[in-house]
């Protein structure tokens, strides 16, 4: 459900003011909110120094709150505000959530002035994985096949 500028305006207000009060609570400068139905499901902030946790964005977090409360994995219908464009977990979170649209305030290059530079990740993703600068090596392939295999004949399985 698309929005008129009014809510856009107003959840994404939500989503910085979530940012602002983040800082003030050990948490990054960033806010996400997850709207669905015109009305506010999930929200959260950074929680990466205060839970300890580095996949914890504000992003991801509201993903997490939003599934729990609605009961799914599957977010299709839903639109996200963040108060920065997503970095590249985020984004992939919300593919894989199936977010239907999101919105965001600061860029990328905002973030990186003030020392969130994902760049990094972008020139890593597009290197030949036995060129990227974390090790990396294949151990038990036949094995861990097994487990492919029985999902693949599983008669019952819930696709995602």
């Amino acid at each position: 459900m698309k929005q008129t500028n009014d809510k856009k305006h107003y959840f994404m207000k939500k989503a910085i003011e979530i940012s602002k009060k983040s800082i003030l609570n050990n948490g990054g400068p960033f806010g996400a909110v997850i709207v669905k139905d015109g009305k506010i499901i999930a929200n959260s902030n950074n929680k990466v120094t205060s839970n300890n946790d580095p996949t914890a964005h504000a992003e991801v977090m509201a993903i997490r709150k939003a599934c729990k409360k609605l009961n799914t994995f599957d977010l299709s219908g839903c639109e996200l505000y963040a108060s920065c464009e997503p970095c590249p977990m985020c984004l992939s979170a919300m593919y894989w959530a199936h977010i239907d649209r999101y919105y965001y305030a600061n860029q990328k290059e905002d973030a990186k002035e003030i020392g969130f530079d994902d760049h990094f990740i972008y020139e890593e993703l597009d290197k030949n994985p036995k060129k990227r600068s974390m090790p990396r090596e294949q151990l038990m392939r036949e094995e861990a096949l097994e487990a492919f295999k029985m999902w693949e004949k599983k008669s019952d399985k819930i696709e995602y």
